[in-house]
């Protein structure tokens, strides 16, 4: 839906430190600058400029203050931002320094002209869920946007465990894994894992083992509203990872819980942003064939 909210206070975040990203940095400052937006730096971030230097705050005073987060660098740096502020409500849009890019959409070259509608209220709002993982009886949780995998540890090395749907027994398996990922994740781990990628208003959480020990395993794909329960078995030690970033050591009989959070993601996206062009562009689909039906 495109909406006509204009952006009053932004954040300018970044994971990475280097010369191109302090340059975007600038050219964002830039930008809000000639619109009258006030702008932020997280002390997260690690953008150095001589902007950031004067005004830099800490991430719970960015949390109250901002309406939007500009993320510049890839999607890992659109990942950390999510944990970071858009789990607490904070809109975040991604210019895209990486690679694939499917969060982050905004290229350098198109800054500029992008960012002055997006302030201007010409926009796209995009719902994204965060899975939540625990370990039953802890108080800690783990949020992720992408996947949550329980793993060995270790190359080439099986784990055991029980899958659990809503208290209802799935499976056991011996496998290297388990990838549970949201639609967003889809087109993260997942896809390398050969997993099908789901259109990200598909309201669904998928479970991709990890080359299982079997030739009967597939895909299965759920309602993001179940909640899912895995169980080591044996004595073998395994991991739960969180968009590869905490790695939580899971004991043999553990209960690990997975549903969705109460919290999403508000992603910002210009108005002519397309999950399927995107396709397209990271992933070399139909290159030369005409994008619109011929009459």
């Amino acid at each position: 839906m495109v909406s006509k909210q204009k952006f009053q206070k932004i954040a300018i975040y970044s994971s990475i430190n280097n010369k191109k990203v302090n340059s975007i940095a600038d050219q964002v400052v830039e930008v809000l600058s000639s619109l009258g937006v006030d702008f932020l730096f997280p002390s997260s971030s690690k953008i150095k400029t001589k902007f950031s230097q004067k005004k830099t705050f800490a991430d719970k005073t960015i949390i109250k203050r901002s309406d939007l987060i500009i993320s510049i660098g890839g999607d890992g740096t659109l990942l950390s931002s999510a944990r970071n502020f858009g789990c607490h409500g904070v809109p975040v849009l991604g210019i895209n320094l990486g690679s694939l890019g499917f969060l982050t959409d905004i290229p350098p070259a198109d800054l500029t002209f992008e960012l002055k509608k997006i302030i201007n209220g010409k926009y796209v709002k995009d719902k994204r869920i965060f899975l939540e993982a625990k370990i039953e009886g802890s108080k800690e949780k783990f949020k992720a946007l992408n996947e949550i995998v329980l793993h060995s540890g270790s190359i080439a090395q099986l784990i055991e465990y029980d899958l659990f749907i809503d208290n209802e027994f799935v499976y056991r398996q011996k496998a290297d894994g388990l990838i549970v990922s949201t639609s967003t994740g889809s087109t993260a781990y997942s896809l390398s894992g050969n997993g099908p990628i789901i259109s990200p208003e598909v309201k669904a959480i998928t479970l991709l083992p990890m080359f299982p020990h079997s030739l009967n395993a597939r895909t299965f794909i759920t309602s993001d509203n179940k909640r899912i329960n895995l169980i080591v078995r044996g004595n073998t030690k395994a991991y739960l990872s969180m968009d590869s970033h905490h790695n939580l050591k899971v004991s043999s009989h553990e209960n690990v819980v997975i549903e969705k959070s109460k919290t999403d993601l508000t992603l910002i996206h210009p108005t002519e942003h397309s999950f399927f062009s995107s396709c397209r562009d990271k992933l070399g689909w139909s290159l030369g064939i005409p994008k619109k039906i011929s009459t």
